[in-house]
């Protein structure tokens, strides 16, 4: 049973929560705050700080999604003029926006950014209809012209975070064999599977790997199952990308396998075995907000842009600390390809690229940022890649 559990967070004690997690390559962007007045409650007085409500679909402490975007939380409570509040838990059904309601009408919130994919249409498109002074900041790509002027987006893209988490994974392992556990063959698991995989095979092009799905984005015993089936059938490393990979981490570990995680730092969950994983540096895009909303801008008069993505040139990503597997050669090796990433001089997506058929998917001589609208439509599995998509 769901039970709310709100909490404010003023200054340091949201930082002393989650200081720890986000020690390498975590960034400190700017990110935009704001002034907009509620639409059913009262107008925040002047000189009193901006309330920003943050909704989870799972606890803050759950080793991945929500744990990243509480960390990002965390970094803007103690920055002047801000008090926050947060709610976790909160299923994609119609309980978002009663809460969301709550936090304008009894938080006096006039930012709310809901971290879940679901939470966007109908529950985000509704209630800033009902409450159009109030800025809702949504994390994912769902925005589009013609919506309110009081609705924008964010995003992190993960794509070069993989690649260097993928070639820290292939010059660890010993038996050339990478396992990865994935919710569902849907483009943003198949991109992070094959960025993973492209930066495998740029330092040990004859590597494989295996991927399971299990089916959904949140089963710890099939996410156990299938650690369990890698680790049998001699995979040395498994990566992931489901919700929360602490089952993934903790039972890899208990296997004496070693693990690269994801959307935040599970270092903590297998000291031997832990290489490293892409986390979401979330606060670098709140900061961003922060400082457009203490300066007086917003979303409606266009001070606030509608939609903010990017990658690892922009800190919007990065990797989690190093596991002691991860040696000095290697270290040199990921920061130089990371250098390289940043300054544009080298790419994750650069043709040729096969898939584990054969096909050719992006012909030589092409190259995609990992911006590029083609990678939306990723439907594939990269060569040496052992899996289904269907």
């Amino acid at each position: 049973m769901y039970v709310p559990r709100r909490q404010v967070i003023r200054g340091l004690l949201a930082t002393a929560a989650f200081g720890a997690t986000s020690k390498l390559w975590t960034g400190c962007s700017p990110s935009p705050t704001d002034t907009a007045s509620t639409g059913g409650g009262a107008s925040p007085d002047a000189g009193k700080p901006i309330t920003i409500g943050f909704i989870y679909n799972a606890p803050k402490a759950d080793y991945g999604w929500n744990q990243a975007h509480a960390v990002g939380a965390a970094a803007i409570a103690s920055m002047p003029g801000i008090k926050i509040v947060e709610q976790e838990s909160v299923p994609e059904t119609k309980e978002v926006q009663e809460v969301m309601r709550n936090m304008i009408d009894q938080d006096g919130a006039t930012v709310i950014i809901p971290t879940s994919f679901g939470y966007f249409e109908p529950h985000v498109l509704e209630v800033a209809k009902a409450y159009p002074k109030v800025q809702f900041l949504h994390c994912g790509t769902l925005w589009k012209e013609g919506l309110a002027s009081n609705i924008g987006s964010f995003f992190a893209l993960v794509d070069e975070g993989q690649y260097l988490a993928g070639r820290i994974a292939a010059q660890a392992s010993k038996g050339g064999k990478i396992g990865f556990v994935g919710a569902k063959p849907i483009n943003p698991v198949l991109r992070n599977i094959n960025s993973f995989m492209l930066g495998a095979r740029s330092v040990k092009p004859d590597i494989k790997m295996q991927v399971i799905f299990t089916g959904d984005w949140s089963l710890p015993v099939k996410e156990a199952e299938a650690t369990n089936s890698l680790a049998d059938q001699g995979f040395d490393v498994i990566a992931v990308h489901v919700d929360s990979p602490k089952v993934v981490i903790e039972t890899a570990e208990k296997r004496g396998v070693l693990s690269s995680g994801f959307h935040s730092d599970q270092s903590a969950l297998a000291p031997k075995g832990y290489l490293t994983g892409t986390m979401y540096n979330w606060g670098t895009i709140y900061k961003k907000y922060v400082e457009l909303l203490t300066a007086g801008k917003t979303l409606m008069d266009g001070g606030i842009p509608h939609q903010f993505i990017g990658g690892i040139a922009e800190d919007y990503i990065g990797l989690a600390p190093f596991g002691p597997a991860v040696t000095e050669p290697i270290k040199k090796d990921v920061e130089a390809a990371k250098a390289k990433l940043v300054d544009g001089s080298a790419v994750v997506y650069k043709g040729a690229i096969k898939d584990n058929v054969g096909a050719v998917r992006i012909p030589a001589g092409t190259t995609y940022k990992v911006t590029a609208p083609e990678l939306t439509k990723m439907d594939w599995l990269a060569e040496g890649v052992s899996g289904k998509t269907g």
